[in-house]
C-alpha cells in the first residue's frame, strides 16, 4: 500500500481518538515482557487487539523501560519482522516502534505504515529513511537512551523545556525531508520524566496545539499510575494492576482531543473514546455504530471487509480537529475554561523558528497463522509473580 492511497492517519472531523494497540516482542518490556516471544502469539494478540477496537497495532523488538540495555539490531529484527509481516499481510496497519534504521526499513518493506521512534528523532539515517519511503512517523520527546533517562529527568519547568525541546526536533525532521502532515507528536510521557512532570504534562497538553500535529500519548500502566494507587503502606501498584487507571486517563485524553492513545489493553480503550465521543454528541450515530463498533474498526465482520479492501480501505478519515475537552472538564483536566487543541493541519501560530513549511487471502494468512501453534492465544493482560519481568518499572 502506498501511504499517499491512506487517508487512516490523516486528522480529519469528528472522529474517535485512535487506538493504537502495543504488541512487544521483547522478554524484558515493563508490561507484557515475555508474553508475546513467539511469534504466533504475536500475530495472534495484534488480530485479537483489531477485533476489539485498536486502529493500528505497534510491534516493538526493544525494551525502553528504565535501565534497559540496548539487543543487537539483527536480535531486535528476528522478533519483530514475522510479526510485522503477518499482522500487515492480514491488513492491519503496523506501527514498528524502533530506533534503528535498519529494522524501520526491513519493517517497511514487510508492510509497516509508521515508524515510531522514541529516541526524539536523532538518527539522521532513520529520518533519511522516513523521509524516503513516504510512510508516516511519530517523533516522540526523549533525553537519551532507556539505560539512563532516568538522570535526565531535571527540569525547571518541564512543559516549556519539553514544548521547546520538541520543537526543535520537529524542525530537524522537517529539515531532513519528512513531510510535516506525516509527522505525528509524543510528549514522552515517563521518558526522562518523574511522576509530577507527567502529571504537569497532561494537564497542559495545550501547549503543543502550536505545533498543529496530531498528538499520541502514552500512559497505559505507567509507573507514575501506579504510585497515585499506591496502598496504605505505600507500596506501588505491579504494571498488571494499572489498567482501570490507565482508562482513567484515556477517557481524559479522548476528551481532551488527542489523536491517539498508544494501550496494552485496547477493549476497555476503545470502549472510553466511544462513550466520550457520544458524551460529545449526545449519544452515538448510526453510522459509527453500523458494526456495532465505531470507527475503531473494532467488530471481526468489519476488520475482514477492511482486509478485502487492503490496508488502506478499514476506517473512516481520522478527525481534523478535537475540542479539547468535554463540558464540564475543565477543572479535571487543569486547563484554562475555553482552551482548544489546534485544528489538525489549520495554521500554526506561535511555532518556534525554524520548523520549515507549513479479503479471503488475508483469512487464510490468519488461519495459516493460528494452525502454526496448537496453544491458546495468551491472556490480554497475564498475571504474574512478582518480580518477573512484568512487574519492573516503567517510563
Amino acid at each position: 500500500m502506498s501511504p499517499e492511497s491512506d487517508e487512516f492517519l490523516r486528522p480529519g472531523d469528528g472522529d474517535l481518538t485512535k487506538v493504537m494497540g502495543v504488541v512487544n516482542v521483547t522478554p524484558d518490556s515493563f508490561s507484557d515482557g515475555g508474553t508475546f516471544l513467539d511469534p504466533v502469539d504475536a500475530v495472534r494478540a495484534g488480530l485479537r487487539m483489531v477485533d476489539e477496537g485498536a486502529d493500528l497495532i505497534d510491534v516493538g523488538g526493544e525494551s525502553t523501560r528504565p535501565g534497559a540495555s540496548r539487543v543487537v539490531a539483527s536480535e531486535e529484527m528476528r522478533r519483530v519482522l514475522p510479526v510485522v509481516a503477518e499482522l500487515a499481510a492480514a491488513g492491519v496497519r503496523v506501527s514498528v516502534d524502533t530506533t534503528r534504521v535498519s529494522v524501520a526499513a526491513a519493517a517497511v518493506d514487510a508492510g509497516a505504515v509508521l515508524v515510531n521512534d522514541v529516541s526524539g528523532g536523532h538518527d539522521p539515517d532513520l529520518l533519511a529513511l522516513v523521509a524516503d519511503r513516504g510512510v508516516y512517523y511519530v517523533l516522540m520527546h526523549a533525553r537519551g537512551p532507556s539505560i539512563d533517562m532516568a538522570d535526565r529527568a531535571v527540569y525547571r519547568d518541564v512543559v516549556a523545556e519539553v514544548v521547546e525541546e520538541l520543537g526543535e526536533r520537529l524542525a530537524a525532521v522537517i529539515a531532513a525531508g519528512i513531510a510535516e502532515e506525516r509527522v505525528i507528536l509524543d510528549p514522552g510521557i515517563g521518558f526522562a520524566k518523574k511522576a509530577e512532570h507527567n502529571w504537569a504534562l497532561l494537564r497542559q497538553l495545550d501547549a503543543f496545539s502550536r505545533f498543529g500535529r496530531p498528538l499520541l500519548v502514552g500512559t497505559s500502566r505507567k509507573s507514575f499510575l501506579g504510585s497515585v494507587l499506591a496502598d496504605r503502606r505505600g507500596a506501588s501498584r505491579t504494571s498488571d494492576e494499572r489498567d482501570d487507571a490507565t482508562q482513567a486517563t484515556t477517557a481524559m485524553l479522548a476528551a481532551a482531543g488527542v489523536w491517539g492513545v498508544r494501550v496494552h489493553a485496547v477493549r476497555p480503550a476503545a470502549d472510553a473514546v466511544r462513550v466520550v465521543r457520544a458524551w460529545h454528541r449526545g449519544g452515538v450515530d448510526a453510522d459509527a455504530d453500523a458494526d456495532g463498533a465505531g470507527s475503531a474498526g473494532g467488530s471481526a465482520a468489519a476488520r475482514d471487509r477492511a482486509v478485502g479492501r487492503g490496508r488502506g480501505g478499514a476506517g473512516t478519515p481520522a478527525p481534523a480537529s478535537y475540542p479539547l475537552m468535554a463540558p464540564g472538564m475543565s477543572a479535571a483536566l487543569g486547563s484554562a475554561p475555553g482552551a482548544r487543541l489546534a485544528r489538525h493541519g489549520a495554521a500554526r501560530s506561535a511555532r518556534p523558528a525554524g520548523n520549515g513549511a507549513d479479503g479471503g487471502q488475508a483469512r487464510a494468512d490468519r488461519s495459516a497463522t493460528s494452525s502454526a501453534s496448537s496453544s491458546a492465544a495468551p491472556a490480554a493482560s497475564p498475571s504474574r509473580a512478582p518480580g518477573q519481568a512484568g512487574d519492573q518499572e516503567t517510563p
